[in-house]
């Protein structure tokens, strides 16, 4: 049975239409033909982007289903980022910034929102040099991205200033939130991931510096 179904995005994320779900599996398509040239996701995942990418990265709306004001730092290609922005096309006025400074990276990411009219931004900028262009955000996202003690160093100006962040890691994760409360303090909720046995999505929030 193909992964591809309706129920198995309904899982993960939560209430989703059908609208939604066709528009994901158009989205997939896409994405394997422009990763042949440009290298979006390591090639050992690329077998399987419904299940180790699309999936696990809408879990992000169960875990948070009314926020409206999100961003993706190092959106790369669009995991996080992408998904969410198909998925809060469902949410009245909500809308998710896109960061990614590889200009190649940062096309396919424009192109996925024009193609699908998506609710989303692209600023092709280093995280350091977007704080100042994207307004203070209800969440922040990150995917396969850095260790949690430098996502927090990349993010601190949106997590003080209250947003939440909801980062995706693995099964060393309990090493980087230790290293991580030598420096910040926060308040901490762990998500089981639902695509992964080893994964979790952390929760952080009240983030200041000790």
């Amino acid at each position: 049975m193909s992964s591809f179904t309706l129920k198995s995005l309904q899982d993960a994320a939560g209430p989703v239409s059908r609208e939604t779900f066709d528009r994901l599996v158009a989205f997939e398509a896409m994405f394997q033909k422009w990763n042949l040239s440009i290298n979006l996701v390591a090639q050992s995942t690329s077998g399987d982007v419904w299940q180790r990418h699309i999936l696990d990265s809408a879990q992000l709306a169960r875990i948070e289903p009314t926020a409206k004001h999100w961003v993706d730092i190092g959106s790369g290609g669009g995991f996080p980022g992408l998904v969410v922005a198909f998925l809060l096309a469902e949410r009245d006025g909500a809308s998710i910034d896109l960061v990614e400074s590889n200009r190649k990276k940062a096309s396919f990411l424009q192109t996925v929102i024009g193609q699908f009219g998506l609710p989303a931004r692209v600023t092709a900028r280093r995280i350091e040099d977007s704080h100042a262009l994207v307004a203070t955000p209800q969440i922040v996202t990150a995917r396969a991205l850095a260790s949690l003690p430098v996502l927090l160093d990349l993010t601190a100006p949106w997590l003080t200033a209250g947003a939440r962040g909801l980062f995706h890691k693995g099964r060393d994760y309990r090493a980087e939130v230790q290293e991580s409360v030598n420096r910040w303090a926060f308040d901490l909720v762990e998500h089981p991931s639902v695509t992964d046995p080893q994964g979790v999505v952390l929760e952080l929030s009240n983030v200041r510096a000790r």
